[in-house]
């Protein structure tokens, strides 16, 4: 089974526009997220259109606003600053990478906890481990989405991740804990790699490789979450970091790339921007 995150999140999407349609009447108006883009880096400036186009599909404002690579780093904050104090802006997000001059995580520090929607503020990330209410990572939240859409069975079995970055490795790990996994965290200098991602009922490959993961590597029957984005040092085109060709007949699911996790990972920030909102209004 290929889970299509293209199809689940078109599907999320329309539940949330029929929401948001109540809103204008409910609340006076409809949430409101700002991206700020700092420069013209062709991935950056692709994330944030797709952003855009999200949010028209669901009903929510979107702001995004530029700034050139020059930018300071007070000024980028003092930006911040202002989007913090004005009460019509539900949710901020800043596209990650900055440039070199600029410490982003000064900069994921300076967001209103209340307003970030990606969920990457240390007090939502404290939160999310201490089990009290907070925004989620996008993709984690994805990931666990998909999974459930696609009637995986996440209690009690055995789930390795292979990453353990602080945007999708680590907080995938918990999310799978809270849904009562047994999770196993590797990385790339993780000894006998393959004897472990073998022993995985569920595999979730977000190392940065492409096609890291090999058939080899994976038991029968697993499900893989494939949440790489890279291009094919022999083709060009884009794939994941798990060779689909050849561990697809093995899996029992598995997601594309693209097509699986990058389309829920926008979904979620679309549901995060109406969370931020209603919260708001409590």
């Amino acid at each position: 089974m290929i889970i299509s995150g293209k199809e689940l999140s078109a599907r999320l999407k329309a539940e949330m526009a029929e929401a948001v349609k109540s809103f204008p009447e409910k609340y006076g108006r409809v949430p409101h997220l700002v991206v700020i883009l700092v420069g013209e880096n062709p991935a950056s400036v692709s994330y944030v259109t797709g952003k855009a186009k999200a949010s028209a599909e669901v009903g929510i404002r979107n702001t995004t606003i530029r700034r050139p690579e020059s930018i300071s780093e007070a000024e980028l904050l003092g930006l911040i600053a202002e989007l913090n104090a004005d009460p019509e802006m539900d949710g901020i997000l800043v596209q990650l990478p900055l440039p070199k001059h600029i410490d982003e995580s000064k900069v994921i520090e300076a967001i209103d906890k209340a307003k970030d929607v990606d969920g990457f503020h240390p007090l939502n990330v404290a939160a999310l481990w201490q089990k009290q209410p907070c925004t989620l990572p996008c993709t984690p939240k994805g990931i666990i989405k998909m999974l459930k859409a696609a009637g995986v069975e996440i209690v009690g079995k055995r789930a390795v991740v292979i990453g353990r970055s602080n945007i999708v490795g680590l907080p995938v790990s918990k999310l799978l804990l809270d849904e009562n996994a047994t999770v196993t965290m590797a990385h790339s200098r993780t000894c006998n790699l393959a004897e472990v991602t073998r022993g995985a009922e569920i595999l979730v490959v977000a190392i940065g490789r492409p096609k890291f993961v090999t058939a080899d590597m994976v038991s029968d029957g697993a499900v893989v979450i494939d949440v790489g984005v890279n291009r094919d040092p022999e083709t060009g085109k884009l794939c994941g970091d798990v060779d689909f060709a050849a561990i697809e007949p093995k899996a029992s699911v598995i997601t594309p790339v693209p097509g699986g996790v990058g389309p829920m990972t926008i979904c979620c920030l679309m549901e995060n921007t109406i969370e931020c909102f209603l919260r708001s209004r409590k």
